[in-house]
């Protein structure tokens, strides 16, 4: 059986309307920053972009600054200061925060009003509502999967990731409204004035192309067949594994993502089997890979060490199939049970 991908919340395949539009990009060699017609045309290919993200983002032209990542557009929102947010918000975020704000069991951030706040978990795929004036916004997972547009998100900076909606890694987006001043001045004349280097003119246009390709997915109900396929792999786990734990599975999440846990079954240890069976899952956090920890997304919403270090995320992607998600129950379960014998 060919292997199966089930970890989109880490990245996504490249679309081909990404792929095309950098293959295009890749004979414009002028730099953006030139006067002349070859500058010109490359500076053409970028603003192009720029209005597809805006428009697939609910935001204006005026208000996209392309980065490296997700990383660098929280660094450059949140530098220098020290804001409110919560314990399950990603690790460049937690980097710049005091963590002041409660979760509560199903993963949702409640009391005080945060100046910091995601849209989307990327371990559990926990919705939070957006509260309007919001400093930062880490939009990277919901961009793509679910409505979200910065216009209406209530925030006044926000965060996007091309390599999360099928586009090249590398690449990404800070939000920013207009009239907005960053904590820390750039110290260069590109993106507004507001990131040094020249820009990646490869990574932008594809960026901008699966922007537009991902809106219209998500217009055509794509993710609402995704979330069928979630359903129909919960049901199965379930019926199987009765002392099963989903995480925030009643709150409203992202159609693709399942986070679960069996007490004393250690996430990494089923990452590795599932592996090997052919199945590409995750035990938290694209950027804690390779990291024997429990998930600190887990422990603020209640979970004890145990729980928290025994969960893996199953996160979806349009291109799966009924058939793929029930070969990797069947998989799962296999391994469930030959735990359930050990332990006995």
């Amino acid at each position: 059986m060919k292997r199966v991908y089930l970890d989109h919340n880490a990245t996504t395949p490249l679309r081909a309307e990404a792929r095309d539009a950098m293959i295009a990009a890749m004979d414009v060699f002028g730099n953006p920053s030139s006067v002349h017609g070859e500058g010109r045309a490359a500076k053409r290919m970028i603003e192009n972009a720029r209005g597809q993200i805006a428009a697939a983002f609910g935001a204006d032209g005026a208000e996209i600054v392309f980065t490296s990542g997700a990383t660098e557009a929280a660094r450059l929102a949140l530098v220098g200061g020290e804001y409110a947010g919560s314990d399950v918000e990603h690790d460049c975020v937690v980097a710049h925060t005091n963590v002041t704000l409660d979760v509560n069991e199903d993963g949702v951030i409640t009391g005080q009003v945060g100046a910091v706040m995601q849209a989307a978990n990327s371990e559990t795929g926990v919705l939070q509502v957006g509260v309007e004036g919001t400093w930062f916004c880490d939009a990277v997972q919901i961009a793509g999967k679910s409505p979200w547009a910065f216009n209406w998100s209530g925030a006044t900076t926000a965060a996007l990731s091309a390599h999360k909606f099928g586009g090249p890694k590398g690449i990404g987006a800070l939000v920013l409204k207009r009239g907005t001043d960053l904590p820390l001045p750039a110290q260069g004349g590109q993106e507004m004035g507001r990131r040094a280097g020249t820009e990646n003119l490869i990574g932008i246009v594809g960026m901008g192309a699966a922007a537009e390709a991902a809106s219209r997915d998500l217009e055509r109900g794509v993710w609402d067949e995704v979330a069928k396929l979630r359903t129909i792999l919960e049901k199965a786990l379930e019926e199987s594994a009765p002392d099963i734990i989903i995480a925030g599975k009643r709150a409203n999440r992202l159609p693709n993502t399942s986070c679960f846990a069996i007490p004393g079954w250690k996430g990494e240890t089923q990452v590795m089997q599932m592996d090997l069976a052919g199945f590409a899952v995750s035990a938290g956090s694209a950027c804690s890979s390779g990291k024997v920890r429990e998930s600190r997304v887990l422990r603020a919403m209640g979970y004890g060490p145990e729980i928290a270090s025994s969960a893996i995320r199953v996160s979806l992607g349009p291109e799966n199939t009924e058939q793929e998600v029930m070969a990797f129950a069947a998989a799962w379960i296999k391994e469930y049970r030959r735990q359930k014998a050990r332990a006995t």
